[in-house]
């Protein structure tokens, strides 16, 4: 059905030419869309006559964005683990609470015993929530199955949700980190990862990407290089969890590989930051797991001023980022990272949406891309990025539809 809406105050098109400073604002704006695809955008006072007959909604003044893209979450997982955030606050750093057998070795017990339909309604409630904050599309994680059964298991509710309407991209993390029953036979794990679960979850169509924490508690660059080139034989794009905890080379290995993004970054060294930019590989902000474990964030203006484009996204999991508000990210990218609003912005949809292959389809405003924005109670990307607000969002439209409005 053709939709018109009007009187937008601000519209923040986001296109990926120019810099990522630049949201490519409007201001008095319309949006018209048909067939779940943006079919004309611009100032209202040169909507062509060809859309003045149709069915419009009034955006009284407001801003409008694109859909916003959460490219890094682990949406499928049982249990939380708040005991973890007082240990923290107590002094326990991320490899104590992991090697006294907490950390994602806990939820991978729980996920590994919760049924399917438990799992599926968590992911549902969890989106449903993030449908309220203006997101539309979610890249999903598996990680918390670690064998081949229940690594696919995730998979497959990731491909149901799909199927259901929500905009899911899967990727498979059996490379998480080595599981308990592997725990000395680290190599026999990551020969069942390459040997077992990347061609099964291949073959089945269950992931787009493979990714693989770089890390001295879970893998190594060789361990790393081995997967993900083991991924892209079976057609699986590749990313990286790098440089979080240690500077371990992961940046480095990303742009070696071709990954289409490298997240986290935190230790990144000046070499691995001349790299990515040099190889194009997307930079992956995750303030909140930086602000929950305490540690000094990623340093985006770095990577920024070196040419390199920065998403910016919730890292969503029960223990170092328990919250998927994408906006309020926004704004600690823009405080403890140094970000503008505007770059804060393309981080969260058309740098996002290119960390996960979906430039073509989502993350800015223009025409003949799907019609997914989010109409935000503030008059510009500076307002509502400023003024944390519980949620700012008014309505969410995905492919040309609302899937969430304020109004009942």
């Amino acid at each position: 059905m053709p939709k018109l809406l009007r009187n937008i105050g601000t519209l923040a098109r986001c296109l990926a030419q120019g810099t990522q400073d630049d949201a490519n604002v409007l201001r008095d704006a319309a949006l018209a869309w048909d067939g779940g695809l943006i079919r004309w955008v611009g100032s209202e006072h040169e909507l062509p006559k060809d859309y003045h007959d149709w069915p419009a909604d009034d955006a009284e003044g407001r801003l409008v964005v694109p859909g916003l893209v959460d490219c890094h979450t682990h949406l499928a997982f049982a249990g939380w683990r708040a005991d973890e955030f007082e240990q923290r606050i107590r002094g326990a750093t991320y490899l104590e609470i992991a090697a006294a057998g907490g950390g994602i070795a806990s939820t991978v017990a729980r996920t590994r015993a919760a049924d399917t339909a438990s799992l599926r309604i968590a992911c549902e409630a969890h989106l449903a929530g993030m449908a309220r904050l203006g997101i539309t599309t979610v890249e999903a994680k598996s990680g918390y199955g670690l064998s081949l059964e229940s690594e696919l298991r995730i998979l497959g509710i990731y491909r149901d949700l799909g199927l259901a309407g929500h905009r899911i991209v899967p990727t498979l993390l059996a490379a998480h980190v080595v599981p308990p029953e592997f725990r000395d036979r680290r190599g026999d794990y990551v020969d069942l990862v390459v040997e077992e679960i990347i061609p099964r979850a291949a073959a089945d169509k269950l992931a787009q990407f493979c990714d693989v924490f770089v890390e001295e508690s879970a893998f190594s660059v060789a361990d790393g290089r081995r997967i993900l080139e083991a991924g892209t034989r079976h057609g699986l794009r590749p990313k990286l969890h790098a440089d979080q905890l240690t500077g371990s080379g992961g940046a480095e290995l990303a742009a070696a590989v071709g990954a289409a993004s490298a997240d986290h970054l935190e230790r990144i060294s000046d070499g691995g930051i001349r790299a990515m930019a040099a190889a194009g590989v997307v930079a992956v902000s995750l303030p909140f797991a930086s602000l929950y474990l305490n540690v000094s964030p990623m340093p985006a203006r770095r990577l920024l001023e070196a040419g390199a484009a920065v998403a910016v996204a919730t890292d969503f999991n029960p223990g170092s980022a328990p919250s998927y508000h994408l906006p309020v990210a926004m704004t600690l990218a823009c405080t403890l990272q140094r970000m503008t609003p505007a770059e804060s912005l393309k981080g969260a949809t058309i740098v996002a949406a290119r960390a996960i292959g979906l430039e073509g389809t989502v993350g800015s405003l223009e025409t003949g891309k799907s019609a997914d924005f989010a109409v935000i109670d503030a008059d510009s990307v500076e307002q509502w990025l400023y003024h944390l607000r519980e949620n700012a969002c008014v309505e969410t439209v995905r492919r040309g539809e609302t899937i969430w409005s304020r109004e009942p």
